[in-house]
């Protein structure tokens, strides 16, 4: 099969997987556990926020994160409903949630970056390097990715931290 081909039925596989784990109430599951652990109130989202940025690129290292972040949507949308006390768009758009949404989003944009299968990306350019006869195995990938990962999911949320929380900006 061609690169193309592989990542085409790959990313179809794992919205399948996606599907089910909201069709089984994971995602729910997922949510009440990260409150529970988080304790956030209306005004506050800071724990949330730094373990959203951890989890997040953890997960996208794991999950190409295309789909994490479209698995994340639901459970995203189910905290807010627990937070809140509603799911409509104004909860959703409720600016103590903005730092919510952007450990989510530098979580699992930048989380992708530390092994091989984390983006699309990633998969392309290896695929593309084997083809050209330089073979980048997943344990070279992860030599040089997780550290640029660890380093810039810091550095995320540090930025989280000073602009929401700090800043108030």
């Amino acid at each position: 099969l061609s690169i193309r081909r592989q990542r085409q039925m790959c990313i179809r596989d794992r919205f399948i997987i996606i599907g089910g784990t909201v069709k089984v109430g994971l995602i729910e599951l997922l949510s009440q556990k990260m409150i529970d652990l988080t304790r956030p109130t209306g005004g506050d989202m800071f724990l949330l926020s730094m373990v959203m940025v951890w989890f997040s690129a953890i997960a996208s290292a794991i999950v190409d994160n295309i789909p994490f972040v479209a698995t994340m949507n639901p459970l995203l949308i189910s905290m807010s409903g627990k937070v809140f006390g509603a799911t409509d768009v104004a909860t959703l758009q409720n600016p103590v949630m903005l730092p919510v949404w952007w450990a989510l989003a530098l979580g699992a944009c930048l989380g992708g970056n530390g092994t091989a299968i984390g983006a699309s990306a990633n998969v392309i350019v290896v695929g593309i390097s084997e083809k050209a006869g330089h073979k980048i195995s997943f344990a070279r990938f992860l030599k040089y990715g997780t550290p640029v990962m660890l380093l810039t999911v810091l550095l995320s949320m540090v930025y989280i931290w000073i602009r929401y929380y700090v800043l108030h900006i």
